[in-house]
């Protein structure tokens, strides 16, 4: 083991390139590789890039070019590198390698023919690769939460979005596989799977001819796993199957990630998402109704081309009349290679940065006074942080996603990676605060 290099893996972008970088990290393990978080002493470091907005792909190049300056023998993986890989070898002669969102289960393989010499370009054109169960995995998130992927890659194609270029069209997994992964964390102590993929209410729709995420969540219910959180659900997809499967099923968080993007019918036929106009009031009010206790999250974009004041207003007056729990807020990022990159009438940076914050604002006292109706109560929290210096405990509701929502600051003693009950004292936009109920054992 001696005679192989020590590897860093640095990670960039979202959930779904982070469970890519634990299964890297999990076959080099697995063949005797070091690996080492500190970049310094490594001989190799994984760049796992992000290519879906031109923030994320400065971000990557930064980490880059820092890199190469270090004198780094780089391996850039992920969406940048199935993105500008002629372009990435050309640019960084530090680059040993360059590896394709599909092709990351050969790390082990491009290390090897890298040590030998070689300048490896391992992409395929077409990503068609989705790792299972069987495939190591070493996990990079706190101990108490992990995420599983149910699927990977998309079949719609939005007129804004470069990800099916970048990860291929959907494939899902058995459920038969995700639940055997699902009870493998569960063995590991995990108290939290997050599911994940493009569109997870289109989950099975590739392999069974029809959704089967009803099915999947009844299955998810047998495993012993206290929260199991479901990302990226449309709308249209939560049928009353899935819905009642949400009801019926306890662990399963009535906790909805809705990913909008807009709310005028006209912006969304630009966007290549017609099907969305027509239904969106109807389908929150239905889902709310069902599930009176659901937290919905979602996301929009504004300053798409062509958006005018008055599409804009119209958001404006949606996101007022619906009172979401959690808004996240985009501003437009013309992808080259995606329809909406030549539209005409696009809109100045200037005017997107100003509609973002007056969206923002707006959902601020929205979300304050969600945040104030649960002080009072004794909500369950997951442990996830100890501050080494106040010994202040941090951790997460049921309501809240890591990373994207708040958090709950909490007062008393439990160990990393368990669920204790916290007695809510206070509240601000964001975050909660309170103490461990002294009943606790």
């Amino acid at each position: 083991m001696g005679e192989k290099p020590t590897i860093a893996i640095s990670h960039l972008g979202c959930e779904k390139n982070r469970i890519d970088t634990e299964h890297m990290l999990g076959l080099l393990v697995e063949a005797g590789y070091g690996v080492d978080t500190n970049e310094e002493l490594a001989d190799y470091v994984i760049v796992n890039t992000c290519s879906f907005i031109e923030a994320a792909r400065e971000e990557s190049v930064r980490t880059l070019v820092e890199l190469a300056e270090a004198n780094k023998k780089i391996v850039i993986t992920g969406c940048m590198a199935q993105h500008f890989q002629e372009q990435l070898l050309e640019e960084l002669p530090e680059a040993v390698a360059v590896v394709g969102t599909g092709d990351y289960h050969k790390i082990v393989n491009v290390i090897e023919r890298a040590e030998q010499g070689e300048r490896v370009k391992q992409i395929s054109a077409e990503p068609t690769y989705i790792a299972d169960e069987t495939t190591p995995r070493y996990r990079t998130t706190t101990e108490g939460v992990a995420y599983l992927r149910v699927a990977e890659g998309c079949d719609y194609r939005c007129a804004f979005c470069i990800i099916p270029y970048l990860r291929g069209n959907q494939r899902s997994r058995t459920i038969e596989s995700i639940v055997a992964e699902a009870e493998q964390l569960a063995s590991q102590g995990v108290k939290e799977i997050i599911l994940i993929s493009q569109i997870t209410t289109n989950y099975g729709l590739d392999i069974y001819g029809k959704p089967k995420l009803a099915e999947l969540l009844r299955a998810l219910g047998k495993v012993d796993i206290p929260w199991i959180r479901m990302h990226y659900a449309y709308p249209t997809g939560l049928t009353p199957e899935v819905i009642a499967a949400i009801q019926e099923t306890p662990n399963v968080l009535p906790y909805l990630d809705l990913p909008l993007q807009h709310s005028h019918p006209e912006i969304l036929r630009s966007m290549n998402r017609p099907w969305q106009g027509r239904v969106n009031n109807e389908i929150i009010e239905r889902i709310k109704t069902a599930l009176p206790t659901a937290v919905l999250r979602t996301t929009f974009i504004v300053g798409f081309p062509g958006e005018t004041a008055e599409h804009f207003e119209h958001l404006l007056n949606f996101v007022q009349q619906h009172e979401f729990d959690h808004v996240g807020v985009f501003t437009f990022s013309p992808e080259e290679g995606t329809p909406a990159y030549s539209l005409p009438n696009q809109l100045p940076q200037e005017l997107m940065d100003e509609r973002r914050q007056r969206l923002m604002e707006l959902q601020q006292p929205i979300s304050w006074q969600k945040n104030q109706q649960e002080v009072g109560k004794v909500v369950d929290v997951l442990i996830e942080q100890e501050n080494p210096e106040s010994g202040e405990l941090i951790g997460r509701s049921s309501r809240s996603s890591p990373e994207v929502d708040g958090q709950v600051y909490v007062t008393g003693a439990a160990k990393l990676g368990t669920i204790v009950p916290v007695a809510i004292r206070s509240a601000d936009t964001y975050d909660l605060y309170g103490q461990i109920v002294e009943s606790y054992k």
